[in-house]
């Protein structure tokens, strides 16, 4: 039977219509095997929306990724960021709220050419540039080996003795029920007090950034994304009195001796 000349060019051994397209080099790269399962997953979520003309435009927001299964804004904010460390997408624009999402291209297409990136976007793209990442800890192996271990005692396996050589010991009951250090009730809490910093603000932020996180703050309703909107409010910021009256001092001391968020984490909440 003759090869039916139609079909040349063509990949007929698959099912018809488009296909995500992911580079053995992007795989097998120690950046993309660092990730967590939910970063695999949101990567092939980004790219599925690339359509030849418009890396740079895809969309990893709440709204989108709602209808595709995704529930927790908290899986996608730290599998974006997950992603955003490994160099394999670049984010071309910031999204604000309420209705405006962010952009973002993925690093092995070429960055195309659409209008509305943020500015410094375009020129900060650099493609394969998660070639460079290394995976920490890649080694799991022990550097003594694998071989099995000998779980019997130098001395051999003679019945020891379960008195002490110096003879059993009495107990005291005479003590004070008190510990030396005080009562645990009476030992001031270990986090620091954020009230000495009321006015303090962090250096290196751009005023813009906080005039508009300190907007976006009063639209977010307290709730389970608190301990996010404190930490990345203080990355965009804000003074501990602008957070103390969102939320509260103990709330606030709390979140912040976790560390300081991304100020794009802020915008991921309501995103």
């Amino acid at each position: 039977m003759g090869r039916d000349r139609r079909n040349r060019g063509h990949d007929t051994s698959r099912m018809g219509g488009g296909f995500i397209a992911l580079p053995w080099q992007v795989v097998d790269s120690p950046a993309y095997m660092g990730l967590s399962y939910p970063a695999k997953s949101l990567l092939i979520e980004i790219d599925r929306q690339y359509v030849r003309d418009n890396n740079g435009r895809l969309l990893a927001s709440r709204a989108y990724l709602r209808k595709r299964g995704w529930k927790s804004q908290d899986v996608i904010s730290r599998a974006l960021r997950e992603l955003i460390e490994a160099k394999l997408i670049h984010q071309t624009v910031q999204g604000h709220f309420p209705k405006t999402a962010s952009w973002f291209a993925v690093t092995w297409r070429n960055l195309d050419r659409i209008t509305g990136y943020d500015a410094g976007a375009a020129e900060t793209f650099q493609r394969g540039c998660f070639v460079s990442m290394v995976i920490q800890n890649a080694s799991l192996k022990p550097s003594s080996g694998t071989d099995r271990l000998q779980i019997v005692l130098s001395c051999g396996t003679e019945t020891l003795s379960v008195v002490p050589s110096s003879g059993s010991m009495s107990g005291n009951f005479d003590a004070a029920p008190v510990p030396s250090g005080g009562h645990h009730l009476d030992t001031p809490s270990a986090l620091p007090d954020v009230r000495q910093q009321i006015n303090d603000k962090p250096v290196g932020v751009p005023e813009a950034v906080t005039r508009k996180a300190a907007k976006h703050l009063t639209k977010i309703s307290r709730g389970k994304h608190d301990e996010t909107v404190i930490r990345a409010g203080r990355g965009a910021g804000l003074t501990i009195e602008q957070l103390i009256k969102w939320s509260d001092a103990e709330t606030v001391s709390r979140s912040l001796a976790a560390g300081v968020l991304p100020y794009r984490d802020l915008w991921m909440v309501t995103t």
